[in-house]
């Protein structure tokens, strides 16, 4: 049903801790493919790629241009973008499927967008408080994940490779009443 796209950056750690997070989504058949992107010349993620069954993509290019490049590569009828080191919480396989079937049941084409949580390991900085006060003043980021049908990320015209802030670009898209935050927390490494 979904295919999750992680543009990966190079670094191990944090797409293990996200691949994790989606490994009860693979078990309940609800994740079918994830598309790690890479830039060349490291091996590291396509190992990890190969240990956890996952495609992989070599792309050099902006952020966006991988996630475009990632969604184009997967075929599934949704999509889920996530960054390297963001981990969903527990209960987003059941939420995720409600939205997708509420979605597809109503004829109206909406984007999920996980809830913003900061890690309760990390010490509060004032830097905290004032990232919390943008989101709430200018809405979700781009870090909180998104899930959206192929049809309307089409529709919409996807992840512009060549536009700067390609993907505050797609989410200003949407607009606010063709997105809504889920009530799963997303947690985001900083």
């Amino acid at each position: 049903m979904i295919s999750v796209v992680i543009p990966t950056e190079g670094v191990e750690q944090p797409v293990v801790a996200t691949l994790a997070a989606l490994v009860p989504g693979a078990a309940a058949g609800i994740v079918q493919k994830v598309v790690l992107v890479d830039r060349p010349g490291s091996d590291t993620i396509e190992r990890v790629a190969d240990v956890a069954g996952c495609d992989f993509l070599k792309f050099d290019g902006s952020r966006a241009a991988a996630l475009a490049a990632g969604a184009e590569q997967s075929r599934s009828p949704w999509l889920m973008f996530l960054l390297p080191g963001a981990v969903l919480e527990a209960g987003w396989i059941d939420e995720a499927a409600q939205f997708m079937q509420r979605v597809s049941l109503s004829g109206r084409q909406r984007a999920g967008i996980f809830r913003y949580a900061r890690s309760p390991y990390e010490e509060a900085t004032v830097r905290d408080g004032v990232r919390l006060l943008t989101r709430f003043i200018s809405g979700p980021s781009t870090d909180q994940g998104l899930l959206i049908s192929r049809d309307h990320y089409e529709r919409v015209g996807g992840y512009a490779p060549a536009a700067r802030r390609a993907e505050a670009k797609l989410l200003s898209k949407l607009g606010r009443t063709g997105r809504a935050v889920l009530r799963t927390k997303i947690f985001v490494a900083a």
